[in-house]
């Protein structure tokens, strides 16, 4: 019994010591095989009470009586004769446009009271007409072997076009800190747009008239971003830089010149473009939107005014910067012909992750400014030509549609037919179809087909995508014809539309979903 007793009071005090926690415990340092090398913080001494105080005295519980244990019944008010009068509303303060006098009413441009709102650098002075010193004052002619050259070297990028366009950006803003905030925070975006731009400026090399009309807008567009003749030498350099390092075995001493040439030629179209803009336009509109309607849970139709006269025709896109996205640009389609008022119309698809889509739709109100930049786009019609017309729209890419549709009534060529197909997903996503049917009722030569690639047959209207439905609809010879939509959509278009007749070159569209994705 003895060896069992010391046995468990050994046990028992091991255990103590283990275990015991709170004022007076041994901490891990004193127990061994627990020591630590993390110091413990000290306690300050606690000042307990002497045991001789006396303990607090509590009065007696009273018991309670009978009358006290009983429910206590709510007092009810008396049923009101009548219902009470619920004030009506106060209406809302009618909206007051900033812009009531446009046009010239705030003339926007270097030192207007409107550019400080988005902090965004203002061009000091207009461009000159040419490069600086080092620079060429006339645009280099170019042979077929600098456009073979540049081509083949361009496309040995393509496969690391992403690690490509960064190193540019980093280079540059690395050489030229300046420029950094010409640019918006995030680069994703930009550095996409700049290689698809290249490609298509190089795929036009050898086409002088489509690639003078592209570059015109460029210069133009760049105009808003503060663009000046020095920049261009900037970019030149790291460009070159960039290829020396990317196209591997395609640079050599025949590519360098001729992508000298190449640029140089591009550079100086873009700046006579620019200054030639400069003598009769502002680098950027204000506009003030006095309409924001929601069509569905995410389109909206937006109605600007802007605060000077806007010169644009039907097909053709802007680009909009919010005042929430500084230097963030996106391209919209104009919804409407040119009206006597000078109001602009856009249809804005609120689409995932899309910074300005998103503030459009979801945060923008009347009395709201936006930037607006010139317009650009070739997707016009030749009113001479008096062709039938064949327009394709799927989603909010029926809004450059509707704009042709309106000039088309507005100019009154007798004998001219035009056709619209108009696509969605479903049919309650076909939110102008009401209004193209009011103008088909008013106008005999115009026919509207809604289309919906989701959902069951039997609802009246043809089911498919909308390409295909079209090409049913064939065949298409002699008609001139205009495409806007999502890019995948516009390039299958573009195939159905040549198989049933239609000839390339009268096949019109931009593919503006591109650039206006977000």
């Amino acid at each position: 019994m003895r060896n069992v007793a010391e046995r468990n009071v050994a046990v028992k005090s091991r255990t103590t010591v283990l275990v015991r926690s709170g004022y007076g415990a041994a901490g891990a340092a004193s127990v061994p095989g627990l020591a630590t090398d993390v110091p413990t913080a000290v306690l300050p001494p606690v000042s307990m009470p002497p045991l001789s105080t006396p303990p607090m005295s509590v009065p007696p519980m009273s018991v309670p009586s009978a009358s006290m244990l009983e429910p206590v019944r709510p007092v009810l008010p008396a049923r009101p004769a009548h219902p009470p009068t619920i004030p009506a509303p106060a209406p809302a303060p009618a909206h007051r446009p900033l812009f009531v006098d446009a046009p010239g009413l705030n003339r926007a441009g270097p030192g207007d009271r409107w550019s400080q709102a988005w902090g965004a650098p203002t061009p000091s002075a207009a461009p000159p007409a040419a490069l600086p010193a080092g620079g060429e004052p006339q645009a280099p002619e170019l042979t077929a072997r600098d456009v073979e050259l540049v081509r083949g070297s361009l496309a040995a990028v393509t496969p690391v076009a992403d690690r490509a366009t960064a190193h540019f950006f980093a280079l540059l803003f690395l050489r030229h800190p300046e420029l950094r905030s010409f640019f918006p925070a995030a680069m994703d975006v930009h550095r996409d747009r700049l290689f698809r731009t290249l490609l298509a400026v190089v795929r036009e090399l050898d086409q002088p008239a489509a690639l003078r009309a592209t570059l015109t807008d460029l210069g133009r567009g760049h105009r808003r971003h503060g663009a000046l003749a020095a920049h261009y030498v900037a970019v030149e350099e790291c460009l070159v830089r960039t290829l020396v390092r990317y196209a591997g075995s395609r640079w050599d001493a025949e590519a360098e010149p001729a992508w000298r040439r190449a640029y140089r030629m591009i550079a100086t179209t873009m700046i006579e473009a620019a200054e030639q803009d400069a003598r009769t336009s502002p680098p950027w509109w204000q506009g003030e939107i006095v309409r924001h309607e929601r069509r569905t849970r995410d389109v909206a139709v937006i109605t600007v005014r802007p605060d000077q006269a806007y010169p644009f025709r039907a097909g053709q896109f802007t680009a909009l910067e919010t005042p929430w996205w500084p230097r963030v640009w996106r391209h919209y389609s104009f919804a409407a012909a040119p009206r006597p008022d000078g109001l602009l119309s856009f249809h804005v698809k609120a689409v995932p992750a899309g910074w300005v889509s998103n503030a459009l739709v979801h945060r923008a109100a009347p009395g709201d400014v936006l930037r607006l930049g010139p317009a650009a786009g070739s997707m016009t019609v030749d009113h001479t030509a008096g062709a039938d017309l064949l327009c394709l729209g799927g989603g909010t890419g029926i809004a450059p549609v509707r704009a042709l549709v309106e000039e088309v009534a507005g100019h009154g060529m007798p004998g001219r037919r035009v056709e619209v197909f108009y696509g969605a997903r479903r049919s309650e996503e076909l939110y102008e179809l009401d209004g193209l049917r009011e103008l088909a009722r008013r106008h005999p030569w115009l026919t509207v087909r809604p289309v919906v690639s989701g959902g069951a047959p039997g609802h009246g209207l043809p089911t498919g995508e909308l390409p295909e439905v079209v090409g049913r609809f064939g065949p298409w010879v002699g008609r001139a014809a205009v495409l806007s939509g999502p890019p995948a959509m516009v390039r299958r278009g573009v195939g159905v539309l040549l198989r049933a007749g239609v000839p390339a070159e009268l096949i019109r569209h931009d593919l503006v979903g591109d650039l206006a994705s977000g």
